[in-house]
């Protein structure tokens, strides 16, 4: 053993790769990364454009863009810039908030709508891609224990759940 070195050294060092952090985060860029070649080049869509108009096009009422902010855990001025991009192009509209006319809400447009209902069958069919790898009972495994972690640090884990709340 190296004189210079403590046995606890790799005790504690971090194995990046096993840290599971480390590895959703990645995990989760590379799917995003993966999802993203399927609007950007049709569609000229952003991640963050994305993420905005996934948002929107679940939602049965308009939400505020700190809704979609926090929903997507995305920064509230990237959302901003995204919404502005969307509004410039006419696939989102503003909309007064009729309990808090200081407030406005977004929405799809129609020309959004239709782009959402283009979009979401080539995304749908780039997630079985992405899944392939898995069988169908560890898919459906795989499914439960995200949902268990998304549980147990009180994200919202179902659409219905979240067209109930105001707040995210």
């Amino acid at each position: 053993m190296d004189p210079g070195r403590d046995e606890r050294d790799d005790e504690e060092r971090l194995d990046l790769f096993g840290f599971v952090p480390f590895r959703l985060n990645r995990l989760a860029a590379e799917v995003s990364a993966a999802l993203s070649i399927e609007y950007a080049a049709r569609y000229g869509l952003d991640i963050p454009e994305w993420r905005v108009l996934a948002t929107l096009g679940f939602r049965r009422e308009p939400c505020s863009a700190q809704y979609i902010s926090h929903c997507t855990r995305t920064h509230k001025s990237t959302i901003s810039r995204a919404v502005t991009a969307l509004l410039e192009r006419e696939v989102i509209e503003r909309v007064e908030n009729e309990a808090d006319r200081r407030e406005f809400r977004l929405r799809l447009t129609r020309k959004g709508r239709i782009l959402y209902e283009d979009l979401i069958p080539r995304l749908l069919r780039k997630e079985r891609e992405i899944l392939t790898c898995l069988s169908a009972q560890e898919r459906k495994e795989f499914a439960r224990l995200l949902g268990k972690v998304e549980k147990s640090l009180g994200l919202v884990q179902t659409s219905r759940e979240a067209d109930e709340k105001e707040a995210y």
